[in-house]
């Protein structure tokens, strides 16, 4: 059975999204892992439809190598609001909803599964105990007053279990867990 690893951005008030990309703390040695993270074959990406709009708006940019890997990428796109044909390459969409579909994704896929943002639906999936692992990257601010998102507001209680760490360009620090909803 797939692995199906949640891959989120946060602040340390764990604000999933704000005024600015990244918070303005964008650095070479994230730049990299993020190309890493989307160049590795032995996985397919899963977004939600806001994620995938979101992304769409950036990634095919032909002319910036860096958004090479994401747009090589296998990419499914859980959703019931958008309609075939989804114009980012490598992109199949499944319209049912994610609950019903990861469940049989991760029984059918011969790799990982990874998503990226998607936090409505990674927040369902995460309190249904499908989630295997949470990766989180924290940024070095707190957005209080401008923060959006916010990704663990309202969530059962949820044990993690710490298996990996590290840090990036000095200041951003990716925590990895296996999480546990009690």
């Amino acid at each position: 059975m797939a692995t199906y690893t949640v891959d989120w951005f946060m602040t340390l008030d764990g604000f999933g999204s704000g005024p600015e990309g990244y918070w303005g703390k964008d650095g070479p040695e994230l730049r990299e892992q993020r190309a890493r993270t989307y160049a590795d074959e032995d996985q397919t990406l899963v977004f939600g439809a806001n994620t995938y709009r979101a992304m769409l708006r950036f990634s095919p940019a032909a002319d910036d190598p860096s958004h090479s890997p994401l747009n090589a990428a296998r990419k499914i796109v859980i959703s019931r609001t958008l309609e075939e044909p989804l114009t980012w390459a490598n992109s199949t969409l499944i319209a049912e909803d994610a609950l019903d579909a990861v469940p049989r994704l991760k029984s059918e896929s011969p790799v990982p599964l990874r998503s990226h943002g998607s936090i409505t639906m990674n927040r369902a999936l995460l309190v249904a105990g499908l989630v295997d692992r949470l990766e989180l990257m924290v940024f070095p601010v707190i957005t209080g007053d401008s923060g959006a998102d916010p990704l663990f507001a309202d969530l059962p209680d949820i044990d993690l279990e710490l298996v990996d760490s590290r840090l990036y360009d000095g200041r951003m620090q990716q925590l990895v867990y296996v999480p546990t909803v009690r």
